[in-house]
């Protein structure tokens, strides 16, 4: 087993002891399952882990390729399963990808790990790829502090490794290369409802527009939907900010969700406004503003073509 790191394999983070010094044996893919998830999380965040594993996503495509043509060559991590099995803590997407090239087995490092160590490895692990969705930094980040808090809560940690895990929000936030605060307000975008936190995957609704979202109760963030889907606006950082005092207040209604997110933006220039039920004749209801927009767009472009050749005759 080679020890050097493939380029489509995640780095070891410097924090970590390095598996060169760990025996690396090969399982059977079936053998292996995602982790169950940290207890008091389970239920709540969704997969019970905070990354995605994409069949189309460009680069488990290349990933695919590689190991195809090489095998995996750096190895995951995993930790034995009472009921049966191992629970993959590192190297998901090596797993899935190996099941699509047609590899039945793949190398891994097996360690007994508490939750509180196999969630830990498991943020660490993903996080500095470049291609993280905001959903999965901010439970990745819920994550952590989690783990945080229900380590601090225990009295049976006396060990000095043990307790050098007993950090504050910005200790963590450190040694994920970001603040205190970034880490809690990241965090705070899992209250998000799933049709909002797609929005803010796709890049529809931007963080800082997010952050005062997901402050809002389930119930509210439903009535910024409807307002969106009202006024066929995605709301912009004033109108959300305005909407979470509002909130606050316990003055928001759906009434006057739709009245702030039917305003002008001041950087919106004359525009025509189509209802929601008008555009819904012709499109999907998956569709989303921005893509109905994109499609319009193209349809009038080829009727301008169209109208000019007839004009030139």
């Amino acid at each position: 087993m080679s020890d050097k790191i493939d380029p489509s394999q995640p780095p070891t983070p410097k924090s970590r002891s390095s598996p060169q010094n760990e025996t690396v044996v090969r399982l059977p893919l079936t053998e292996l399952h995602p982790f169950k998830g940290y207890p008091t999380l389970r239920g709540l965040m969704p997969r019970n882990q905070p990354y995605l594993v994409r069949d189309d996503d460009p680069t488990m495509i290349q990933l695919v390729a590689r190991i195809r043509e090489r095998g995996v060559t750096y190895p995951g991590v995993v930790r034995p399963d009472p009921e049966g099995g191992y629970e993959i803590i590192s190297g998901q997407r090596r797993h899935r990808a190996s099941e699509l090239a047609g590899i039945p087995d793949m190398p891994v490092i097996i360690r007994n790990m508490t939750d509180e160590e196999a969630a830990t490895e498991l943020v660490d692990s993903n996080i500095q790829r470049e291609d993280v969705l905001p959903s999965e930094r901010a439970w990745a980040y819920r994550l952590r502090l989690e783990v945080s808090k229900h380590q601090g809560a225990r009295t049976d940690l006396t060990s000095p490794q043990i307790a050098a895990k007993l950090r504050s929000d910005d200790e963590i936030g450190k040694s994920l290369g970001i603040s205190g605060d970034t880490l809690r307000r990241y965090a705070s975008l899992t209250n998000l409802v799933p049709p909002l936190m797609k929005l803010v995957d796709e890049g529809e609704i931007g963080l800082s527009t997010a952050y005062p979202l997901a402050a809002l109760t389930h119930d509210e963030q439903r009535m910024v939907l409807d307002g969106m889907d009202y006024s066929q606006n995605m709301p912009s950082l004033s109108q959300a900010q305005r909407i979470k005092k509002l909130s606050q207040q316990k003055a928001l209604t759906v009434e006057q969700a739709r009245e702030i997110l039917l305003e002008e933006k001041k950087d919106a220039q004359d525009k025509v406004t189509f209802t929601s039920d008008t555009l819904h004749k012709y499109f999907p209801r998956s569709y989303t503003p921005k893509r109905m927009q994109e499609t319009i767009i193209k349809l009038l472009e080829a009727w301008q073509k169209k109208r000019q050749r007839s004009q030139e005759r």
